[in-house]
C-alpha cells in the first residue's frame, strides 16, 4: 500500500530536514482523516478499491484547503502534491488530480507512487493505455510495488487478458500483500476458470483482510452456487446485502439462489429489486425473464 500521513511525513523529514519536520507536523494535522493512496488502499467497492468508512470526506474542500496550504508552504515538495492528487481523485475531480500527480512525478521523476496514482486515475477516465503505460513504469522503478501490480492486473482483467491479470495478482500475493484486492482479483480469474475451489480459498482471504466490503461475499457466493453449496452462498449473499443493500449484484445473486431454490416469487423480487438500483444489470434483467417477471 502506499504511504499512511505519517509515513508520507516521515519521508518529507528525512529529505528536508528542519523544514520538513514542519511539513511533517502540518500533514499530521491537516490530513490525519485522509487516506492517502489512491492506487493502494481500498473502498467499499471493487471498482474504486475497498476503502475507508470516512471516504466522502477525503476529498472535502476543507481537506484539499488544507493540503493547499502544506503545497503552498512546500511548493518544491512532490510528496505533498501526490497527497493532493489523491485527494482530488477521492473528490471526483482528476484532471485537477492529474495536475498534481503530473506536479509530483516532474519533481521526482522516480516517483513511483504517484505513478500508480496517475494510473488508477487515468483508467477512471477511460485512458487506458495511459494507465498501462504508468503501471509499467511505477513497476520499473521498484519491481516490489505491489499496488501497482494489482492496479495493471485489473486492467488486463478487464481486457479479458487473463493469464496476464492472473500473472500480476499473484506476483503482488508472492509480495506478500495484505491488499485484499489481489486474492478477490485472483478469485475472480480462478472463477472464470472454473476453479471454483481456488477461488473459494482467495474470496475467504479477501474478507478476512477486509471484511465489510461486500463484494469478497458476492464472489464467494456464486463459486458455492457453482458447486451446489447454496446455504453457504444464501449466507454470503444476504450478509453482503447486510453491510450494502445498494449494490445490484447482491439483489441478483439473492434472486439466483431462490431461483435454483424453485423460490420463483422471491427470486422475481430479488431480481426485480436490484433492477431497481440498476436498470441495466444484465444478470437480473435475464433472472427476472427466467422466473417469468415483468
Amino acid at each position: 500500500m502506499m504511504a499512511t500521513p505519517a509515513e508520507t511525513a516521515e519521508k518529507a523529514t528525512r529529505r528536508t530536514g528542519t523544514s520538513g519536520r514542519s511539513l511533517r507536523y502540518r500533514l499530521l494535522a491537516n490530513a490525519a482523516v485522509i487516506s492517502l493512496a489512491l492506487a493502494g488502499c481500498q473502498t467499499a467497492s471493487v471498482d474504486s478499491q475497498f476503502g475507508s468508512t470516512i471516504e466522502e470526506d477525503q476529498g472535502s474542500e476543507q481537506n484539499l484547503a488544507s493540503l493547499t496550504a502544506v503545497i503552498r508552504a512546500n511548493p518544491s515538495d512532490p510528496s505533498a502534491y501526490n497527497v493532493r492528487g489523491s485527494a482530488f481523485g477521492r473528490a471526483g475531480r482528476y484532471q485537477e488530480a492529474i495536475r498534481d500527480f503530473d506536479r509530483a512525478i516532474q519533481l521526482n521523476p522516480r516517483f513511483f507512487e504517484a505513478y500508480a496514482n496517475r494510473a488508477l486515475i487515468y483508467r477512471f477516465t477511460g485512458d487506458l493505455g495511459r494507465s498501462a503505460e504508468d503501471y509499467n513504469r511505477a513497476i520499473q522503478i521498484n519491481p516490489s510495488y505491489e499496488a501497482a501490480y494489482i492496479g495493471r492486473g485489473e486492467l488486463y482483467r478487464r481486457a479479458g487478458r487473463t493469464q496476464e491479470a492472473f500473472n500480476d495478482f499473484q506476483k503482488a500475493i508472492q509480495l506478500d500483500t495484505t491488499d485484499p484486492r489481489a486474492y478477490h482479483r485472483r478469485g475472480l480469474v480462478y472463477q472464470t476458470q472454473g476453479q471454483h475451489d481456488f477461488a473459494i480459498d482467495d474470496f475467504s482471504t479477501a474478507i478476512s483482510l477486509q471484511p465489510s466490503a461486500p463484494e469478497p461475499y458476492n464472489g464467494r457466493g456464486i463459486s458455492y452456487i457453482a458447486t451446489n453449496q447454496l446455504d453457504n452462498a444464501f449466507d454470503d449473499v444476504n450478509y453482503a446485502l447486510r453491510l450494502d443493500d445498494s449494490v445490484a449484484e447482491s439483489w441478483a445473486n439473492q434472486g439466483l439462489i431462490y431461483e435454483r431454490r424453485g423460490e420463483r416469487d422471491k427470486a422475481r423480487k430479488s431480481f426485480q429489486r436490484a433492477l431497481q438500483l440498476d436498470a441495466k444489470y444484465e444478470p437480473a434483467r435475464s433472472g427476472l425473464a427466467r422466473v417469468g417477471g415483468a
